[in-house]
């Protein structure tokens, strides 16, 4: 972030998977194998979001739904618990060197999540993911961020210029004075276009060198 932008910027709002929270698409498709479900391994492969997966991702089925249509795909009586944990094995956790990152910077600025997600993945990522330690305290993400944005509740995902009028609107911020990190330079065009600053993260550290504590 150039000085200039420093001084402009009150608000960052961040993506979630590959920004804040690791991904491991490989350890995910092992972990769908391991509990009979290869033809799910395949769509995780191939990244068929469109198949199964967006679905939940907007809110549009429930997670047992989620579950009863592996079972419909897979043919395979598999319990809940196990479908769950396969799907959740796609995230690797949130660093702490990114967790200081973020607590410092959330006595700076306004701190956001938008994230095209599903219940489950913010279930695991909510609870076990986003743990503070701050001077003895326990945090947790909603000390750090003002309001987590998530597709699946709001029905609605990036790149949609909809999702992103929502968060200018609810969360009253001016796009000049907001950076948006994403790992997707497609949801970036879509930000930029209503004015918002943003940083395309081709990794995942990438973006704790770019912005910094005034």
């Amino acid at each position: 972030m150039s000085v200039e932008m420093q001084q402009e910027i009150k608000n960052i709002v961040f993506d979630l998977g590959g920004v804040l929270c690791g991904l491991d698409a490989d350890r995910c498709v092992a972990a769908f194998h391991g509990i009979g479900a290869e033809y799910i391994a395949y769509f995780v492969e191939e990244h068929r979001v469109e198949d199964l997966f967006l679905d939940a991702e907007l809110g549009h089925i429930t997670t047992a739904e989620f579950c009863d249509e592996v079972r419909r795909l897979t043919r395979k009586s598999i319990q809940d618990d196990a479908i769950v944990w396969a799907w959740n094995e796609l995230l690797t956790g949130v660093s702490e060197s990114r967790k200081e990152c973020l607590l410092q910077l959330s006595e700076h600025y306004r701190l956001f999540i938008l994230s095209n997600t599903n219940d489950m993945h913010w279930g695991r990522c909510s609870q076990e993911f986003f743990r503070f330690s701050q001077n003895g305290h326990h945090l947790g993400v909603g000390d750090v961020f003002e309001k987590v944005f998530l597709s699946y509740e709001m029905h609605l995902a990036k790149p949609s210029e909809e999702i992103f009028q929502q968060v200018l609107s609810q969360a009253q911020l001016v796009p000049e004075e907001t950076l948006f990190i994403d790992d997707s330079q497609a949801n970036c065009l879509v930000a930029a276009r209503l004015g918002i600053h943003t940083y395309h993260n081709h990794h995942i550290d990438d973006w704790m060198s770019v912005v910094s504590v005034p």
